[in-house]
């Protein structure tokens, strides 16, 4: 199989040569080494995608302590491999890796003691619209994208840092999931904040090829001989992994308090569907793509595919699963916006909801999960209750039914 050359396909994906955030890393380069050099900074959640890429947009100055925490032992091991590989990062002499629960008592113990920082940022959540399911599944992202993020602030509020930063997601606006409500909330929750804490978030389009996504999806099913699978009526904005995490990194470092950023993208010139991305990965290997009309025919074919064989099975398909939208959007009409401070950013400075009181939203969730009797829809209706707008899309099918 040829080498595929990532980097250099998501730019043609995105239909950009450099990164979309060029201009104002440029135009911000000062302030920027001004506020990062020299800095503590504590990361969670940093082996993933995003946080591993805005540590390296991070390392691109000079901070003089990093700590990172995760749950995934092997992807801090890999990150700190990456980091240690890459000679263009400056890694201060104050920098460990910790495989832990932010949400835990370790975690606390750390805090108290090494902090505190100048910046802590924030990317541990549920972030699949896969993870909805039923009362199991919506009660765990619950916990973690709302409940553990109270109990973060609450953390921070004994020692508050410099600047907090807390990753959101596009599908917080207007929107149909439980992952996307649950992100609008803690958004709300973050921003009950800014009187005891100086934060920040950000809302941006999909990470192309970041772990657990369709498009890597795409990869690891070549590697497997499986076919691709995909819907062929959603399309979504991208973003590279280097942008994602620069995009946070000036919305942490330069964002007021309150702020929640996005990309500035054009729908029709920047959305890309996921089947036009199947389709040029498989050109990429020389392939051409073999339609195939059920999961039965794709799993077969690949099954029994010819090692010379120019072709490649793919399912397209119309989207039947809960909680997906045709496409996504950053804002609403109701958010006050500022498209003038940065050259490729927006920046929500008055969200559309106000800020929930977060010890009555902690003992509304709590007492619902305590009972044994609650239902999935029962945490919709209380997410309903303070997520204004809330319009939840229940298809009855998810998507581990499909391939």
């Amino acid at each position: 199989m040829v080498f595929l050359n990532l980097s250099a396909f998501i730019k043609r994906i995105t239909g950009r040569s450099e990164s979309l955030l060029a201009p104002d890393l440029e135009a911000y380069h000062d302030e920027l080494s001004s506020r990062i050099d020299g800095a503590s900074v504590l990361v969670i959640g940093g082996a993933g995608t995003i946080g591993s890429n805005f540590i390296k947009a991070l390392l691109a100055y000079k901070p003089a302590k990093l700590y990172v925490a995760d749950t995934n032992e092997n992807g801090l091991t890999e990150l700190v491999r990456d980091l240690r590989s890459n000679p263009d990062l400056n890694i201060p002499e104050d920098f460990k890796t910790y495989p832990l629960d932010f949400s835990g008592p370790v975690f606390e113990k750390i805090y108290r003691a090494e902090g505190p920082f100048d910046m802590v940022a924030n990317f541990a959540a549920h972030k699949h619209v896969r993870s909805e399911k039923d009362h199991y599944s919506v009660e765990a992202m619950v916990r973690n994208n709302v409940l553990n993020a109270v109990g973060l602030l609450e953390l921070m509020a004994e020692q508050p840092p410099g600047r907090f930063f807390c990753v959101s997601t596009d599908k917080a606006a207007n929107p149909v999931n439980v992952m996307g409500a649950s992100k609008k909330l803690m958004e709300d929750v973050v921003l009950n904040y800014a009187d005891r804490l100086h934060v920040s978030t950000a809302r941006f389009a999909n990470v192309a090829f970041s772990n657990g996504s369709l498009p890597a999806g795409f990869i690891e099913r070549l590697h497997k001989q499986q076919p691709l699978a995909a819907p062929r009526d959603i399309r979504r904005y991208f973003v590279s992994p280097e942008e994602s995490g620069q995009l946070c990194m000036l919305a942490c470092v330069l964002g007021n308090n309150g702020d929640i950023f996005y990309p500035r993208l054009d729908a029709d010139k920047d959305m890309v569907s996921f089947t036009r991305i199947a389709e040029d990965l498989l050109a990429e290997y020389g392939l051409r793509p073999d339609y195939c009309s059920d999961e039965k025919e794709a799993i077969q074919k690949a099954k029994n595919l010819d090692p010379e064989a120019k072709t490649y099975p793919v399912l397209f398909f119309p989207s039947n699963t809960t909680g997906e939208k045709p496409f996504e959007e950053f804002y609403t009409s109701l958010e006050t916006r500022d498209e003038e401070r940065f050259t490729s950013l927006g920046v929500i400075t008055e969200s559309a909801c106000a800020a929930p009181d977060a010890a009555a939203l902690k003992s509304d969730l709590e007492k619902l999960f305590q009972r044994n009797d609650y239902s999935k829809k029962d945490v919709v209706q209380l997410l309903g209750k303070y997520v204004p707008g809330f319009a939840h899309e229940e298809k009855d099918r998810h998507l581990d039914q499909s391939i």
